[in-house]
């Protein structure tokens, strides 16, 4: 094993947990594998399209990642602090919710550490908590002009795929980027077109003194793409699609399977 110091990236949904399975909590020799890094004298970061709001304790816990970057780097965070934040203009937002609203589209705004979700928005509430996110920073009422309010990122779910074609309105507005739920095409989350989770991991190496050379990358989903050609090693899960498969350096095992556990031994310890 190398004596340089790494930072480690890991990515949330499909690979430290598979919600899809109810699998909602990092398996323990997963968490194992993260803490032999950590003894080992390297930094491991969460890097995720999720808000703060949206991490379990698991995840919060300093023990287990040393930062955060978050709603694909729009929050950077190292050991509890805001290195960087990005948010999207304020007339923007309001002319999006705007639209949503006149659409009967729900919607969720993303600010740290706190999130927004209307009382009303059930549906919403619903997805979050049949994946257990708890609601303990979601503010259910506040001040519709948004006066003051710093927003990172905004997710829309509708009751019809593509909003009616809203979705790829709000898409096409400059300055802008976001991804739209493959499978059911009903849900879409938007952010600044400056940010991504290789901006972010940028902006924690940086902040950290540490070469993108000696940084690794765990994910499996579209919004890990850019990432993976910001850092030194790509690790990708094997229940990731061919096009992020393209950029692994290595293949893992499923998430199923403890697949970042693997790569932690064999890729960055190599243990095993």
């Amino acid at each position: 094993m190398t004596d340089k110091r790494k930072a480690i990236f890991f990515d949330i949904d499909g690979t430290l947990i598979n919600i899809h399975r109810q699998q909602t909590h990092i398996s323990a020799p997963v968490k194992d594998a993260i803490r032999a890094l950590r003894k080992a004298g390297h930094h491991t970061f969460i890097a995720s399209g999720r808000p703060y709001a949206y991490l379990s304790e698991e995840m919060r816990d300093p023990d287990l990642f040393d930062g955060h970057v978050l709603m694909n780097g729009a929050v950077v965070l190292v050991e509890g602090q805001v290195i960087f934040r990005q948010d999207l203009p304020l007339a923007t937002v309001q002319k999006m919710i705007a639209a949503a609203e006149q659409n009967q589209v729900e919607y969720i705004l993303e600010s740290h550490p706190a999130v927004y979700l209307k009382e009303e928005y059930k549906a919403l509430e619903k997805v979050y908590t049949s994946i257990d996110i708890r609601l303990d920073h979601f503010v259910r009422e506040y001040d519709p002009s948004l006066a003051g309010m710093q927003i990172g990122k905004i997710e829309f779910l509708s009751e019809t795929p593509h909003a009616g074609g809203l979705f790829h309105e709000l898409l096409a507005w400059p300055g802008l980027t976001g991804l739209i739920d493959p499978t059911l095409l009903k849900y879409m989350e938007i952010y600044s077109a400056d940010v991504s989770k290789a901006t972010g991991i940028e902006r924690a190496l940086e902040h950290l003194g540490i070469p993108a050379a000696d940084s690794c990358a765990f994910g499996d989903g579209l919004n890990d793409l850019e990432m993976m050609d910001a850092v030194g090693t790509s690790l990708v899960m094997g229940n990731a699609g061919n096009e992020l498969k393209a950029k692994a350096d290595f293949v893992l095992p499923s998430v199923d399977e403890d697949g970042v556990a693997e790569g932690i031994y064999r890729h960055i310890l190599q243990v095993i």
